[in-house]
């Protein structure tokens, strides 16, 4: 699966919101080594780095792509390239901050005590995912994925998933001293021929077009557009809404 950090940042603000909310819920002063863990283009990274000018910045991708425009954005940092999954730091971070990231990985259950393992003694785990796997854009791209015509080619793609608020709470609780859930809906206002393909295309699409010809990729995007259209319709200005579920939790030790 191939990231493009220029499609991912068509929606920048949009895709930043999430991250500043979760950022604003961290009870920590002046954290002396932070980790930015699925850091992307580094967007985020700089928001972190704004908040704690002093601590320790590192950045952790398994992009080439998305760390090379990182390290533009924020030359001051550390950036590794390594699997989220398995990574783990030469030194106890005060904080890790996952924003939309750790959806995309499996075994949850045994995921987020690891990473809670990882801090530092009084140590942060902060996370934003996308929580709307069962909206009509993400059941819609699954339905044309079973079809016929594309269930062969299209066997192992997944789009990442998540557990219920009451599963991160048995999970997290037992290892945390305190622990915050929430979830909020974003209700974007996109614009544009086709807004919510064009957001999909940077994410949740990634998967489902990287095992496609780029003929066959066009032929994908051409059967899915006119579905996503009649799901979320654009009004009379061209504006169409497009209602964004998303989950966050805080554990702290």
């Amino acid at each position: 699966m191939s990231w493009e950090p220029e499609r991912y940042l068509q929606f920048a603000d949009e895709r930043l919101r999430p991250a500043q909310d979760l950022l604003a819920r961290i009870p920590l002063a002046a954290p002396a080594r932070v980790v930015d863990l699925g850091c992307g283009p580094g967007n985020v990274t700089r928001l972190l780095s704004d908040r704690w000018p002093l601590a320790q910045i590192t950045g952790v991708d398994s992009s080439a792509a998305m760390l090379e425009r990182a390290r533009l954005v924020l030359p001051e940092a550390r950036f590794e390239l390594a699997d989220i999954a398995s990574w783990t730091p030469t030194e106890a971070p005060d904080l890790i901050f996952s924003n939309a990231a750790l959806h995309w990985l499996d075994d949850h259950p045994a995921l987020f005590p690891r990473l809670l393992s990882l801090l530092a003694p009084g140590g942060v785990l902060a996370v934003q995912m996308p929580g709307n796997f069962d909206a009509p854009s993400h059941r819609l791209i699954r339905e044309l994925a079973a079809a016929p015509a594309w269930a062969d080619a299209l066997a192992g793609a997944r789009m990442g998933s998540v557990l219920g608020m009451p599963d991160y709470h048995r999970i997290l609780a037992p290892h945390c001293r305190r622990l915050f859930l929430w979830e909020s809906f974003y209700w974007q206002s996109l614009s544009g021929p086709a807004p919510v393909l064009d957001w999909l295309r940077g994410t949740t699409l990634l998967p489902y077009l990287a095992p496609l010809t780029a003929e066959a990729q066009a032929q994908f995007l051409a059967a899915l557009a006119p579905q996503l259209a009649e799901a979320y319709p654009g009004d009379a200005a061209g504006t169409t809404l497009f209602p964004f579920r998303r989950i966050f939790l805080v554990a702290c030790l």
